[in-house]
């Protein structure tokens, strides 16, 4: 449970910040910093353990999904519902905190399919590093795909959403699985946050989350052909930071070996965002983070496994609710990432 409370006070602060306008992005400049794949997934830190949300807990076999006959008929539709609703209804949704998925209806089988990608020990342990007795730091930041029996129907409808966007082939499905296995095996690692220099300008570092899965999936059916009902309109959730233009640090072993202070700057600035820890202590050091951030403008971003300093500056971090339109068929994009957009 220290997970899930700590995670609201966190998302406490972002309200205060929120932005809840609804507007389309536009295209950017050459950044973001891409982000970096592995040639396969590592082996999960056994000390890194889910709170109440257990991850997959009904689902498939790992690196299975099923296949369609070819000429199979299947409908795809866009999931959204509000973070945390099994504990606190709407809540979040009403500031549009959404967890986004996906699911597939076979016309032909009758079977459905749900697919998500989330965190593999929930939010706050992708967003902080734990720091440990000895002073060193453990990510428990894995990030992974979900795909188990069935849509329920009632849960996203109750407060969010659940919509069709496109029919697919069997044949297009199977393709598609495919890449999902390949997704699922190379990008392992969750990022929480989206970095710019400033609300509608250059992004520095991109998000890497549930949404940034739908998007990419979305971009990969396209790719294939598919054609999405265009007239449908759906917003994503970003939590943003905005900083001066980033400076890299390096991993940590450089870190420590070059610049032992640096090194124990950066394991204080996320000591003071542990979850397992009294409220007391939890209040104080949200105090001190409060300070670290908003008065001396620095937070230390984790991502690609180094470390960047980021000279924080107004309005330091918001959370938006943007639309990104439906893919067109056949884009053939690059990237696999989210768009280089702006935001606000």
């Amino acid at each position: 449970m220290a997970d899930v409370s700590w995670t609201i006070v966190l998302f406490g602060i972002l309200l205060i910040f929120v932005d809840l306008n609804v507007c389309q992005e536009t295209t950017s400049s050459p950044w973001p910093v891409p982000y970096k794949r592995f040639d396969s997934r590592p082996a999960f830190n056994s000390y890194c353990q889910a709170g109440v949300v257990p991850f997959c807990p009904t689902g498939r076999f790992p690196n299975t999904i099923p296949k369609f006959h070819d000429d199979d008929n299947v409908e795809v539709y866009a999931l959204k519902a509000p973070v945390f609703e099994f504990e606190f209804g709407d809540l979040l949704g009403l500031f549009h905190i959404m967890h986004d998925a996906m699911a597939f209806k076979n016309l032909n089988t009758g079977f459905n399919y749900t697919l998500e990608w989330y965190e593999l020990v929930e939010l706050f342990n992708c967003t902080f590093a734990h720091v440990l007795k000895n002073d060193s730091m453990l990510w428990c930041n894995q990030g992974a795909a979900c795909i188990y029996d069935g849509v329920d129907d009632q849960h996203w409808l109750k407060y969010g959403t659940l919509v069709k966007v496109a029919t697919i082939s069997g044949e297009t499905f199977n393709k598609f699985a495919e890449w999902v296995l390949w997704d699922n095996s190379t990008a392992i690692y969750y990022e929480t946050w989206t970095v710019w220099n400033e609300p509608g300008g250059e992004m520095w570092f991109d998000s890497f989350d549930c949404a940034s899965f739908v998007l990419r999936a979305f971009d990969k059916l396209g790719e294939f052909g598919t054609e999405f009902n265009q007239s449908i309109h759906l917003n994503y959730t970003r939590i943003n930071l905005y900083s001066a233009e980033p400076q890299l640090l390096g991993n940590f072993s450089e870190i420590e070996a070059t610049n032992p202070e640096l090194a124990q700057n950066i394991t204080h600035f996320y000591a003071q965002f542990q979850s397992h820890q009294p409220m007391g202590k939890l209040l104080v050091h949200l105090l001190e983070a409060y300070e670290e951030v908003f008065q001396h403008n620095q937070f230390y971003l984790f991502y690609n496994y180094e470390y960047w300093f980021l000279p924080m500056k107004p309005p330091y971090i918001k959370l938006t609710y943007y639309e990104h339109p439906l893919p067109k068929s056949n884009k053939n994009k690059d990237t696999l990432y989210y768009e280089k957009n702006n935001s606000d």
